[in-house]
């Protein structure tokens, strides 16, 4: 299984960042889709298209995009471990990268929860808090691949 992995890594990586690519589009897109369903009348047509937009966004775009990365991402993590050894985890770039994960599996639960309440009729953010945090997700995803592709400029 291991040389499958190694002998396929850099396909497995080409995919890790396409879908990583999606996971963090879709994040994006989410919190612009609250922006505009804020200035929707409740009940009206349009509530009902954005409520349709921000569902099929995380049901098609996010969620499956978010399984595909974390999978690839384990795959090479198990690579990774092979070739470095389970002690490069502990090294400040791996660390970065891992502190950045977490916020982005947190910002999805909490981007997950706030379509509930936009469906359910109860936001209770403001529209300016939705256009001040649009851009986090980008902000890690810069944090994740800098702290990989420079590994802090050292090895």
């Amino acid at each position: 299984m291991m040389d499958f992995l190694a002998g396929h890594f850099d396909l497995i990586r080409g995919l890790h960042i396409v879908f990583v690519m999606a996971w963090i589009a879709g994040m994006l897109i989410l919190p612009r889709l609250f922006v505009y369903h804020m200035k929707t009348e409740p009940g009206s047509d349009m509530d009902a298209v954005f409520k349709l937009a921000e569902l099929r966004t995380l049901r098609i775009i996010i969620n499956p995009a978010m399984i595909l990365a974390l999978l690839m991402g384990l795959l090479l993590a198990m690579v990774d471990t092979q070739r470095l050894g389970p002690d490069f985890y502990l090294k400040p770039w791996a660390l970065t990268k891992i502190a950045a994960l977490i916020f982005l599996f947190a910002w999805h639960g909490f981007v997950s929860k706030a379509r509930r309440q936009f469906a359910a009729g109860s936001n209770t953010r403001s529209e300016k808090f939705w256009r001040m945090t649009n851009e986090l997700p980008f902000l890690a995803a810069i944090v994740i691949v800098l702290s990989v592709t420079t590994k802090f400029l050292g090895h």
